[in-house]
């Protein structure tokens, strides 16, 4: 068989042991390795493996554990803002994109348990099953050492998003926040432009960002939404600089 028909190897997963001494060193508590492989185990291998017990429960706890872990920081770093104000805050840190973001920092998808057709249709780097699979994580080191540990993860985890959170002023997200700061600029309205490649499986989407016929960011993710949020974040992060430049320059003058 030649090199080009030969099948590609199936991916290999690493062992869950790796992943425990990652978390150990993030939360400083010991994880128990077999809830992690639960917390590993999506339904779809479940299925496929005499439905046995999968991530979902985990998934459950670490939603609510999060939520909690966020709230709290932001209600004590930030005692003058009001609740709406709070709560978009935590939604630009609580939501699928960023604990995607977060879990591919980690790899996660190279430890996770799927099955064979999530596995061939890109599963391993798919934001909803990422972000799922990190809130099994975070419900799992909350089952071994309860808030103290889950809240040591969350922050060495996020306290970067927590932060950037603050920076995105009323959006919930990039693309939001972009909109605003191009309008106070009056700089218009952002114009995304995605192109995709890859087969239906497995593509592949790119995105620019351009304000005023200039492009300012582009970005590249497995679907278009990711796309055009990351190159909305360069964008926003590119005008901002630009902003802060003039208002020193003409505090100066």
């Amino acid at each position: 068989m030649s090199p080009s028909k030969r099948q590609r190897p199936e991916h290999a997963q690493r062992p869950v042991a790796d992943l425990a001494r990652i978390l150990e060193e993030r939360s400083g508590q010991v994880v128990d390795e077999s809830l992690l492989s639960r917390a590993l185990t999506h339904r779809s291998f479940a299925y496929e493996n005499g439905s046995i017990p999968h991530n979902e429960r985990q998934e459950f706890l670490g939603d609510a554990v999060l939520g909690v872990v966020v709230t709290d920081h932001l209600y004590h770093e930030h005692p003058d803002l009001p609740e709406g104000q709070l709560a978009k805050f935590r939604a630009a840190v609580v939501n699928s994109l960023a604990l995607a973001k977060v879990a591919r920092e980690l790899e996660l998808g190279d430890f996770l348990k799927l099955g064979r057709g999530e596995t061939t249709t890109g599963g391993r780097d798919k934001d909803s099953i990422l972000a799922d699979t990190m809130e099994a994580v975070i419900g799992t080191v909350y089952l071994c050492s309860g808030i103290p540990g889950a809240t040591a993860l969350i922050h060495s985890l996020m306290d970067t998003l927590i932060e950037q959170s603050a920076t995105l002023g009323a959006g919930l997200d990039w693309k939001t926040s972009l909109q605003e700061i191009s309008s106070a600029l009056g700089l218009g309205v952002p114009f995304y432009r995605v192109a995709e490649d890859g087969p239906d499986h497995d593509k592949t989407f790119t995105a620019a960002v351009l304000i005023s016929d200039e492009k300012l960011g582009q970005g590249v993710g497995r679907n278009k939404k990711s796309a055009e949020q990351q190159a909305a974040e360069i964008a926003w992060k590119s005008l901002k600089a630009r902003a802060d430049a003039a208002e020193e320059s003409a505090g100066s003058a």
